[in-house]
Formats: C-alpha cells, structure tokens, sequence
C-alpha cells in the first residue's frame, strides 16, 4: 500500500502538471489554483516545493489552516479541501467540483498544460452551459407563441409515430409530450413543432453534403434543410440512400 509520504514524494519527482501545482510558500493567490482543479478533474497543491522541485518546507500552522480554509469557503460555489502536513510540505487537495463553474473575487480559471488560466467569456458561457440542470431542449423558449405552432407539423409528426388523433388540439399534445409546460414552449417544441423554427433558434438547420473522392474538396452535391427535425431526419436519410452505393 502506496503511503502518504510516498505519494506526495512521487507527485514531487514528476513534476507541475495538469493536476499538480507547486508553491514555495503561502499566498492569497492560490484561491485561483483552487477554483482551476474544481472546474477540472481535481489537484493537489503543495506548499513548501519550488518549481524546479526542490523542497524548502512550510509548516501547516492552525493560522494557515484557517486562512486556506476561509479562500475555499468564500469561493462561489463553495469548495471543500483537504488540508495536510505531510513531512515538511503542506498538502491542500481539491476535488472535482460538482457545481461548476466555481469562481473567486479575482474571476474564474481552468487548468491548461500545468498552468492556471483565466477563462475567457466563451469558455465561461460554455461552461455554464454544459453544467445547467436544465437542458437546452427543455428550457422555455419566451419568444414564441402558439400562433407560431404549425397543426400540420403535429399532424405529420403523430402520423410517424403511429399516433391516430383526429382532432388536432397543439396546447395538449404539446404538452402531453412534455414539450410545453404552464403554457410556455419549451425548445423542444419549437424545434419539432414552429413553422419556421429558425426563427427562434437560428443554428436550426441541417447541411447534407457529398463529396467526390476522400479529400472533402469537390463537392458534387449539397442540401440545406431549414425546417423542423423531423423533417431534417427524413431529408437526411433521403440524402444518404441517394448517394450511398450499395451492391447486393
């Protein structure tokens, strides 16, 4: 069984990496690599060790304790660290954070190649975005209306699926399918269901294209699907058994 001592001497001899951050001593600063291992798979800074790995010990005081402890509290969300003395060097460990993005009063950071960086916007909007509890298709869309809510797409689509409704009511169906909620539509909806779904979500849309040979240079045939998905679906698969030559 690999001790504590052991493993940290090990993390030491390798060297800074995308879960490992030296530091020869104490600072506020190190809230930022806090919030960097929480938005990433966790890591382990040690306290008392230079970059070039040479070990100039810190002492694990009930004052330190404290003031690394207050950094991962007043983080947002909160992170929950581990503390340790560990021979002559102070261990902090954080885990991968559950709530991301986490962020301190000097903004939010990821890990890159050993390094703590500063998210840029995009990569805060696409985080944010990968960790909602709501998903994109189940968020209410507020821009559209029940006026935008074609009857023949809901007639096209309970035919596929063998549905037989003969009285075509859209707040019910659309609800009965769990793609409008208190009489909002969701972009579910919108995207099975709008007569013009681009309108309200304008990456709606689908290009199918054909190549000549492996290189993706000359295209001899392209399609662009604007429409519904289940439209999308049915022109994709045209689109495929059209150009894909089979022998039997």
């Amino acid at each position: 069984m690999v001790t504590e001592l052991a493993k940290i001497k090990l993390l030491i001899s390798e060297g800074e990496g995308l879960t490992v951050e030296f530091k020869e001593r104490f600072t506020p600063r190190i809230v930022e690599d806090m919030v960097a291992f929480a938005n990433a798979k966790g890591g382990i800074i040690i306290l008392g060790v230079r970059d070039n790995k040479t070990i100039i010990s810190e002492k694990l005081t009930n004052e330190l304790k404290a003031r690394i402890t207050s950094l991962a509290r007043n983080c947002n969300p909160p992170i929950q660290v581990t503390i340790r003395q560990v021979q002559n060097v102070v261990t902090i460990e954080v885990p991968q954070g559950e709530e991301k993005p986490y962020g301190c009063s000097s903004g939010y950071f990821r890990r890159l190649d050993g390094t703590t960086q500063k998210m840029t916007n995009h990569e805060l909007r696409v985080m944010f975005r990968e960790h909602e509890e709501i998903s994109f298709e189940e968020k209410i869309n507020e821009d559209v209306t029940w006026n935008d809510i074609s009857r023949t797409k809901i007639r096209n689509f309970l035919k596929e699926a063998d549905v037989g409704i003969t009285r075509i009511v859209p707040h019910d169906i659309l609800t009965s399918l769990n793609v409008a909620l208190n009489d909002k539509i969701t972009n579910a909806g919108v995207l099975f269901f709008a007569e013009k779904p681009r309108k309200f979500i304008f990456h709606a849309q689908m290009t199918l294209i054909a190549f000549k040979g492996t290189d993706r240079v000359h295209i001899y045939d392209r399609q662009d699907v604007e429409d519904d998905l289940l439209t999308q679906f049915n022109a994709a698969e045209t689109f495929l058994r059209k150009h894909l030559n089979v022998r039997s």
